[in-house]
């Protein structure tokens, strides 16, 4: 078993719900490759009107309110009542987010949005021309994504906020196939309007989608994983072009821990970010759970290895206020077992068959186990 040390008191009071992913829908109107829902047999379903009643009972009881996203694995635009629930949410006071593949962004539903105070859109764009988008996103049209999210951009100015806002973020998801839209894709969200952007690796749910990985050394690469017996080497800043670039990989791949104007390359490993976050979930059924990955059962691949993740619920909203399923017992331990992560580097190693699910590992540790988790590494991120 590793080595940790006791959680600091900034960790161990982390008490506050700040951030609450809702999960309006799991339906969508698209099949993209990406898609978790390529790897369940889960039937789709809207959240009801009670269930998110309760959620908003459950959010007064929180002073100050926590910032609410609507996003999951689903499309919230696909939601009928979408508009009526962000509106609900802003007028709790909280600040308030919403992710969208964009192709349902009309004309009506950006003036409600508007209208209705939403903080941020994210808008996922995978591609920089219509073949490259079309690739990624089955049965979506690039252009026509970009004119909603020009005409949301435009209608924003005379909302109610008089200002930029609804803020407009962009969502990346790399893999070998598209990697190269990247900059034309930052190009296209400077043009959208667009303040904030998120780029994060592919999460193979399928087994054609191992091959399109950026990461099959990153998560072993001596970089990324700071260790006290390794000399440590600190760069500056500096440009980044054809005189730095092979010399910076080869100090990249030196063996010693990096770190680039005194921020470590390894200092994203073993941290979850939805637990430093103060962050839980809320599936479109109420199922409460504390993070996104184990909000649904579902399959994914790292390098050969195929991994089944359980969901984890500690409770439903329908029957449980969410001031007491966020102080359950159980949730409060799994917290303190996240922030000392002692868990086994299943996301490193793969040597045993327990690595093959969140059930437990090799140090002994129980369901739900965090070791091979993507999000924890770094690897995986979420607005």
């Amino acid at each position: 078993m590793k080595t940790t040390t006791a959680p600091t008191s900034a960790q161990t009071a982390m008490l506050e719900l700040k951030k609450l992913y809702i999960e309006p829908t799991s339906r969508c109107n698209l099949a993209c490759r990406t898609c978790i829902r390529n790897a369940w047999e889960e039937a789709a379903g809207d959240m009801a009107a009670s269930t998110f009643a309760r959620i908003v009972e459950g959010l007064r009881a929180f002073s100050p309110p926590p910032s609410v996203f609507f996003g999951g694995f689903g499309e919230p635009l696909s939601h009928p009542n979408i508009v009526e629930m962000v509106a609900q949410a802003k007028a709790l006071g909280s600040a308030v987010e919403l992710i969208t593949n964009g192709t349902l962004l009309t004309e009506a539903v950006s003036r409600r949005m508007i209208a209705a105070r939403l903080d941020a859109l994210w808008v996922s764009i995978d591609g920089a021309t219509p073949e490259s988008y079309a690739d990624v996103r089955l049965g979506a049209a690039l252009p026509e994504v970009i004119a909603n999210v020009e005409r949301f951009r435009e209608l924003r100015r005379a909302g109610p906020w008089q200002l930029p806002r609804p803020e407009i973020g962009i969502v990346f998801v790399a893999m070998k196939r598209n990697l190269s839209d990247l900059p034309e894709v930052l190009r296209l969200g400077s043009h959208l309007g667009a303040s904030r952007f998120m780029v994060t690796n592919v999460l193979p749910y399928t087994a054609e989608m191992r091959a399109e990985v950026l990461y099959s050394r990153a998560l072993s690469d001596i970089a990324f994983l700071p260790s006290p017996w390794l000399p440590s080497l600190n760069l500056p800043k500096m440009d980044m072009d054809e005189f730095t670039r092979g010399p910076l990989y080869q100090a990249l791949r030196s063996g010693r821990n990096v770190a680039f104007a005194g921020v470590n390359l390894g200092g994203s490993n073993d941290r979850c970010p939805f637990v430093e976050g103060g962050t839980a979930a809320i599936a479109w059924d109420g199922a409460f759970s504390p993070c996104l990955p184990l909000l649904h059962n579902h399959v994914s691949y790292l390098d050969e290895r195929e991994r089944f993740s359980r969901r984890w619920v500690i409770g439903n909203v329908a029957d449980r206020d969410l001031t007491d399923l966020w102080n359950a017992p159980e949730y409060g331990a799994f917290r303190g077992r996240v922030q000392a992560f002692d868990f086994a580097p299943c996301a490193v190693c793969g040597g045993c068959d327990l690595s093959r699910t969140n059930e437990e590992d090799c140090y002994g540790s129980g369901f739900p186990t965090c070791g091979g988790c993507l999000w924890a590494q770094g690897v995986i991120q979420c607005p």
